[in-house]
């Protein structure tokens, strides 16, 4: 809560502002009672900010508080205290707390532990780390206020003041006003160059007063006034308005919704006015009943989540295959902190995780379920907020910062405790957690890559359960090479699901030769006889198709066909992505935009082409080869706003729409009954990406999005449209061996020096000179390769893309072995290079970049 004396600080401000030195050190003096806060400040800088705790304050200061602190010359900001002590700085004189936003903590000390760990690890400064777990919510915002000069009098005054002017002054007499509120009160839309005229004229003083973002959600409920919960008092009204019958009929409905007599309790809570209101009850009628005062109106706090009081669902029946993957988890649980659990798409590992959520709660403790794309919590939240009710929260980054911090509050307080989150509610503030699950572990969407801290969350799950003495289940259809390594070799568990829930069986994969077909030209453009014949007898069937191509807008190239002009980006290394819907150019990396030209700037040559397929061409053309069925495309563009995943979703599993075309959120955790069949567009570009990665994703991505087909009785069909259906992959693919594929894998990184045998700091140099950014680069390779010994460097090189938000780019790998140890004095190494380096004049506005086991 934020405490009332916060205006009354900043008032002060400007009073003591105007203070003699020797008058403020009579205010400064330390006493054996004066407490010092370290204050952690959301600033990418490596240290604490000690600040002196004001008198009035030291009996309610405690570690985990929010705290409001000057910094700088004009900044305000919002800060968590880390410790308490009576030592005052020796550097500088330590600054006053303006002031205490929090009764209680808002994060444990587990949070202060783990958000250490993380600063360490990932090469981030603590403050980073408390910038990304905060929610904006609960940090200030400012607004900038107006108040008269204390002691001005504007008939004690040489300066002419217009009519607005001596109007606002007028006001502010008796109150501050906000910018805001003295523009209305004038009837202008810029108060501006007034400000600029009171201010000259010494009147008034402009200051920034800060507040809370967060606002709880309130609403409007009505009740009857106590006198008339007597039934003598309440018979004399209804004599009272007989002649009135719509508000005869407003009293009737509320005595009919709240039975006032026989639990006269009920009245203090009242009910909404919009329950109230109907065809029949109009507004006025109540607001005469309020004016009147037989009805009250008043506000009420309500919950932003709608989740049942109690759950209704019974608990799930596990098959004899899951009962036993759950006891194996159990036993495995006794000796290991962590249990990867492999089952095959469509196995049930959903209901495992529900067996094992329902019986950490009724232990009394907290669980955290991770999720790594929104796309998934859709249908899930769905299913669990009937099983677990108001009990569960729900925590990713759609929501609006109320909507954080009320989730963030109930955990707080142990209104939520169970949390379905992505990858950030791992900052949450849980104080008794036992089980942490992490869905689909494999996904790279549990890496944060920009901004600092560049953590994954999988990994940090780990580490919360070594603080909370918690267990990790981490769960997948395809474990990643790391995970499973660390399985096999005894330092997690291993519990296996081999096949489908129920009578469900595993897909039939089909391979489309596109080399072959483009020989007989039996291809339409870049789709195959085959895929077009099997969607149509999809169609015709009344079942359900989805179309997997992990590229979105309409075109990735955009080609004059006479001169082969290319647009490119202005800021970054890449060519732009043609968006048949915004009719622009667009980069994915910076954002930048341009109208596609009716004719080439360099020939002017009006013969320009659209190269390529990505989401939207793929549902263009699907909607031409089949007009009568009902297309539908999921990628970023389609689902921005919060409620793009749920009206997709939901049609979808209505049978509404026919075809889904979709990137990567179509293959992850998403279960609908009527899909027979499913596709992959283009397979070969998955699997020809430049990275030691890109066979595992590949692999990854073609398992999951296959498991979307045939997950009732009937079985379903995969096609994979390549131009190399021989590829050794898709032998793993077709035989659907997970095991045999990542056993290949651990072979080539052992044998290549990558993880899990290896660990990985990736480096960027980022300057708008190249030749700087390349200098840089170079001299801190030679550095690196002379003093770590035993550590390999690839590198220096440009990556792929060289050259992003005009800053160009240049790249180190570091490649660290195992049982090398000493990782801590390695960082610590790396660290100092970097410092040493940007204390050179030349190089000082140079950003470098450490990316710690990138993905």
């Amino acid at each position: 809560m934020l405490l009332s004396s916060l205006k009354v600080d900043y008032r002060n401000l400007a009073v003591l502002s105007t203070m003699g030195k020797s008058e403020v050190d009579l205010f400064n003096t330390p006493t054996e009672d004066t407490f010092f806060a370290e204050i952690v400040l959301p600033v990418p800088i490596p240290k604490f900010f000690t600040y002196r705790v004001p008198a009035e304050l030291n009996t309610i200061i405690k570690k985990g508080q929010r705290v409001i602190v000057p910094f700088g010359q004009k900044k305000i900001l919002t800060g968590i205290i880390a410790d308490l002590h009576h030592q005052p700085p020796k550097e500088y004189e330590a600054k006053y707390i303006h002031d205490i936003l929090d009764v209680g903590e808002v994060i444990y000390e587990q949070q202060f532990n783990l958000y250490q760990w993380i600063a360490d690890y990932y090469f981030c400064t603590l403050g980073e780390v408390v910038q990304a777990a905060l929610p904006s919510g609960l940090k200030l915002s400012s607004e900038s206020m107006v108040q008269l000069r204390p002691g001005f009098d504007l008939d004690d005054t040489d300066f002419d003041f217009s009519e607005k002017e001596r109007m606002l002054l007028a006001r502010l007499k008796s109150e501050v006003l906000s910018y805001t509120e003295a523009a209305k009160l004038l009837g202008t839309k810029s108060i501006y160059h007034i400000l600029k005229s009171l201010a000259s004229k010494e009147s008034i003083i402009l200051f920034e007063a800060v507040k809370e973002k967060f606002k709880p959600k309130t609403e409007r409920h009505i009740r009857i006034h106590a006198n008339y919960v007597v039934k003598k008092n309440l018979e004399t009204l209804f004599e009272t308005l007989a002649s009135k019958p719509k508000q005869e009929a407003a009293v009737l409905k509320y005595l009919q919704e709240v039975p006032v007599f026989s639990n006269p309790e009920l009245n203090q809570q009242g009910i909404s006015k919009s329950r109230l209101l109907d065809s029949e009850i109009s507004e006025s009628s109540v607001n005469t009943l309020i004016k009147n005062k037989i009805l009250e109106e008043f506000e009420v706090i309500v919950p932003r989540f709608g989740f049942p009081d109690n759950a209704h669902e019974h608990p799930v029946l596990l098959s004899e295959g899951q009962e036993q993957a759950r006891n194996e988890i159990l036993t495995s649980f006794e000796t290991k902190t962590a249990t990867l659990l492999h089952g095959v798409t469509g196995s049930g590992k959903t209901e495992i995780y529900i067996d094992l959520i329902r019986k950490a709660l009724e232990g009394g403790s907290q669980v955290l379920l991770l999720l790594p794309e929104i796309a998934l919590t859709t249908q899930i939240v769905q299913r669990l907020k009937k099983m677990f009710g108001s009990e569960m929260g729900v925590y990713h980054s759609k929501f609006s910062d109320n909507e954080r911090v009320e989730v963030w509050n109930g955990v707080l307080t142990g209104k939520f405790r169970f949390i379905i989150g992505v990858r950030s509610a791992i900052f949450l503030p849980f104080d008794n957690l036992s089980l942490i699950i992490v869905d689909e572990e494999h996904d790279s969407s549990y890496k944060q890559h920009d901004p600092a801290p560049r953590y994954h969350a999988r990994d940090v799950a780990m580490v919360m359960a070594q603080i909370h003495h918690a267990k990790v289940l981490l769960g997948s259809a395809t474990p990643s090479t790391e995970s499973y390594y660390q399985a096999v070799t005894g330092r997690y568990g291993l519990t296996t699901l081999t096949k489908r829930f129920g009578e469900a069986q595993l897909p039939e994969i089909i391979f489309a030769d596109l080399s072959q077909e483009k020989k007989r030209k039996t291809n339409k453009g870049e789709f195959s006889s085959l895929l077009l014949k099997e969607i149509k007898a999809t169609i015709e069937k009344k079942e359900q198709v989805i179309l997997f191509q992990n590229r979105r807008g309409y075109s990735p190239l955009v080609q004059c066909e006479d001169c082969s002009w290319v647009p490119k980006c202005i800021n970054c290394a890449v060519s732009l992505t043609y968006h048949q819907y915004r009719h622009a150019l667009i980069c994915h990396y910076c954002g930048y935009r341009e109208e596609l030209p009716n004719q080439c700037p360099t020939c002017s040559s009006k013969r320009i082409l659209t190269l390529g397929y990505g989401t939207e061409k793929l549902e263009e053309e699907l909607k031409f080869h089949f007009p009568d069925a009902k297309t539908q495309r999921m990628d970023l563009d389609t689902t921005r706003s919060r409620s793009g995943y749920e009206t997709i979703i939901e049609d979808f599993e209505k049978g509404e729409t026919d075809i889904l075309v979709g990137t990567q959120m179509v293959t992850k955790g998403l279960d609908f009954d009527r899909v027979s069949l499913v596709a992959v567009f283009d397979t070969d570009r998955m699997m020809h990406f430049p990275d030691f990665r890109s066979y595992e994703r590949a692999f990854q991505l073609i398992t999951q999005v296959s498991g979307r087909a045939g997950r009732r009785e009937k079985r379903g069909k995969v096609i994979l449209q390549t131009s190399s259906p021989e590829h050794p992959l898709f032998k793993y693919v077709l035989e659907n061996d997970v095991t045999g594929f990542i056993q290949d894998q651990l072979h080539d990184r052992d044998e290549h020096h990558y993880p899990p045998f290896t660990r990985l700091i990736d480096i960027t140099i980022k300057h708008k000179d190249k030749k700087i950014a390349q200098a840089v680069a170079d001299s801190f390779t030679n550095q690196i390769k002379g003093a770590l010994k035993g550590v390999r460097i690839l590198g220096p090189g440009e990556p792929m893309i060289s050259k992003i938000r005009n800053e160009f780019l240049m790249m180190i790998l570091v490649k660290i072995k195992r049982d090398l140890g000493k990782l801590s004095e390695i960082k610590n190494t790396l660290s100092n290079i970097a410092n040493d380096l940007q204390q050179i004049k030349e190089y000082r506005s140079v950003k470098i970049v450490f990316d710690v086991d990138p993905v």
